[in-house]
């Protein structure tokens, strides 16, 4: 599996688990709104190595909406949608197969 998958599974459950009403917000309030920065710089990895490794636009678009996410997402309701709609974009974005994992690898 390819680096940027596996930072889209993980930063898309982690955006999930901040979606979830209450629990995502009370983390980020218990946590100083530091989960907001962890997130930021998650999302601007993923995003590099989106850029170095995709060769599919859409598989930008997850990350560029976490940045985002993670800067207004103080925003208690706002916070909520736009966690919901970034965890929902990385998700279907990590588990969409790419042209090029249809050939089989072979190890030896």
């Amino acid at each position: 599996m390819k680096t940027y998958k596996v930072l889209q599974w993980v930063t898309g459950g982690c955006e999930a688990f901040l979606a979830i009403p209450f629990i995502g917000g009370t983390f980020v309030l218990a946590n100083w709104y530091i989960p907001l920065f962890v997130m930021l710089g998650l999302h601007i990895v993923t995003l590099v190595y989106v850029n170095k490794e995709a060769k599919i636009g859409f598989q930008r678009v997850g990350s560029i909406f976490g940045v985002i996410t993670s800067c207004i997402a103080w925003i208690p309701v706002v916070g909520w949608l736009m966690h919901s709609i970034t965890a929902i974009i990385l998700l279907i974005s990590a588990a969409r197969k790419d042209k090029d994992e249809d050939e089989v690898e072979v190890i030896g």
